[in-house]
């Protein structure tokens, strides 16, 4: 199945963070995540694991209290249950991977093409 860009509407998560799910299946969650600088996306875990990587910008990931700065290019991962936030250094934009394997945000739960 196939999504086009320009189906595709940005959900804002808090000030200065947007999200859009650009795919969402049993398995995987993608989704790309805009960054303000400046903004905040405030602390919270996942019951399932993640992956992100920088397209554009820099931002500073916390998790579990130890800091991480990353540029455009980089790319983490973060377990299931690890307690993080994200705080935009730079106009920033993130592409997130999730295994569906536990509870997702409700910001995931509503892709372009149906409801959950």
């Amino acid at each position: 199945m196939y999504s086009s860009h320009f189906e595709m509407v940005y959900n804002q998560i808090t000030d200065g963070v947007k999200i859009k799910v650009s795919r969402r299946d049993d398995n995987l969650i993608l989704s790309e995540i805009q960054f303000q600088k400046g903004a905040l996306f405030p602390e919270h875990i996942h019951t399932s694991d993640h992956s992100g990587y920088l397209l554009q910008g820099k931002i500073r990931i916390v998790k579990d209290g130890i800091s991480s700065e990353m540029v455009k290019g980089d790319s983490w991962c973060i377990g299931k249950n690890i307690c993080h936030y994200t705080e935009a250094l730079d106009d920033s934009v993130v592409i997130e991977l999730f295994a569906l394997d536990g509870e997702v945000l409700e910001e995931h739960l509503v892709s372009n093409e149906f409801e959950i």
